[in-house]
């Protein structure tokens, strides 16, 4: 068993992946939304960078922009037809995952209806260029898969961190009824919230689709595993999604090259359940009392 293979592919798992869960991490514990509509997301972002190749330019830079861009505008769509509408009225929870859920299945089929149900491919983004590091080699799609997702989501962090709008979201999620007494716009910050993991979904959906192709319905397995990330990290926590994804990702590797992919997801799901029977609240998980109440 080649350990660096496993690794490297380990790495490139969980940064997609990670990605993903931090976005769902973020927007359930600023605006209380658990988002199932990022299957929509994923593979509208995916279409939206193939275009681009299509018609604009097939330079790595532009299509990747214009994946994440897509994103961000399906996540505007999100939260103007499933947060903003229902997210002071009663089970608020459940009328999200609900809503999203249809939003993932109206958005899918009209993609199909659209796109066709035939497969597109989007050109190497990073080149086609490789690296030897003794037995192992780097090939351009893994680096670059890395290098963007850890810069796309520090960038973010960052901006969460440093700027009034991100002191803003972090305010949502510490404690999202105490920021709204002293005056934080829910709504608005609820427009960025969804914007910035969709836009993260947008990333996720490109830096994937240089392995695997675009399809209407390429987005409901990296929906399931961004999902199951975030519960075994524990929904709210950036780090617990970090965590897990890195867990998550060895699981997956050992997986495909030990059984086979076929039994990527059984592992998985057994390895998730294994942590939270130990770990109910997820590897770094904080429970909202407050939106509990």
């Amino acid at each position: 068993m080649d350990f660096g293979f496993i690794l490297i592919n380990a790495l490139v798992l969980a940064c997609i992946y990670g990605t993903l869960a931090i976005g769902i991490s973020i927007t359930w514990s600023s605006v209380g939304l658990i988002n199932l509509s990022y299957g929509f997301i994923f593979a509208a972002s995916g279409y939206g960078a193939w275009l681009c190749a299509q018609y604009i330019s097939t330079f790595g830079a532009v299509v990747l922009m214009a994946g994440i861009l897509t994103g961000a505008l399906m996540g505007l769509l999100v939260c103007a037809l499933a947060f903003i509408p229902i997210h002071d009225k009663p089970s608020f929870t459940v009328r999200g995952m609900i809503a999203t859920l249809a939003i993932n299945l109206i958005g899918t089929q009209t993609l199909m209806w659209y796109f066709g149900p035939r497969a597109k491919s989007l050109p190497e983004i990073f080149g086609s260029w490789k690296i030897h590091l003794g037995h192992i080699v780097l090939t351009a799609d893994k680096i670059g898969n890395i290098v963007a997702s850890i810069v796309v989501v520090t960038l973010v962090l960052q901006w969460m961190r440093s700027s009034r709008r991100g002191l803003e979201i972090r305010a949502m999620m510490m404690n999202p009824h105490a920021a709204a007494i002293v005056g934080i716009g829910v709504r608005s910050t609820g427009f960025y919230v969804m914007a910035i993991t969709g836009g993260l979904a947008g990333l996720a959906a490109v830096l994937l689709s240089q392995t695997y192709y675009i399809s209407p319905f390429g987005g409901l397995t990296p929906m399931i595993k961004g999902v199951s990330i975030a519960l075994c990290g524990g929904l709210g926590s950036v780090r617990g999604a970090a965590i897990a994804a890195v867990l998550l990702g060895l699981n997956e590797a050992i997986t495909s090259v030990a059984l086979g992919g076929q039994y990527v997801l059984i592992t998985q799901f057994a390895f998730i359940i294994l942590i939270l029977l130990v770990r109910p609240r997820g590897i770094a998980g904080i429970l909202d009392k407050a939106r509990e109440a």
